[in-house]
This record gives structure tokens, C-alpha cells and sequence, in this order.
């Protein structure tokens, strides 16, 4: 069983992964989401703590994914 810290530190990994595949920077994400900019930085940072469901639901929307699909590690 994965620990909290494992799924969040993968949860951070993914975050970076679809910006990159998107082409967002953290500062367009933060706006577009409605997240601040500094809760973008700190979800990727080396020490993220877990997000709020509802900050999960705003990135999800502005990535267009659902949040299955935003969380999903595979």
C-alpha cells in the first residue's frame, strides 16, 4: 500500500508532467485554474503537502480532464 507521501509526491510528478504536455507554464495554470501561483509552485516543490479536493477539481478543469484522469499515475 502507498503511503500519503508517495501519492502525493506522484501527484506532484503528474502535475509537471501535464504542464509540460500541455505547454503551460505554472503561471498560466495558476490563472487559468484559479489556484495561486504560489500553490502551483508548492504542489511541484520536493515537499508538497496534499491538495484540497477542490484546488484537485480547479487544475483538473483547466487541464479539461476529469479528475480520474488527473489523478490517474499509470
Amino acid at each position: 500500500m502507498k503511503s500519503r507521501g508517495d501519492i502525493v509526491n506522484r501527484f506532484s510528478e503528474r502535475l509537471k508532467f501535464l504542464r509540460k504536455k500541455y505547454n503551460v507554464t505554472q503561471e498560466q495554470l495558476a490563472e487559468k485554474s484559479n489556484v495561486s501561483y504560489k500553490n502551483i509552485q508548492y504542489l511541484e516543490s520536493k515537499n508538497p503537502t496534499c491538495p484540497s479536493l477542490r484546488t484537485l477539481e480547479k487544475i483538473a478543469k483547466a487541464f479539461n480532464l476529469s479528475l480520474s484522469k488527473l489523478l490517474d499515475f499509470k
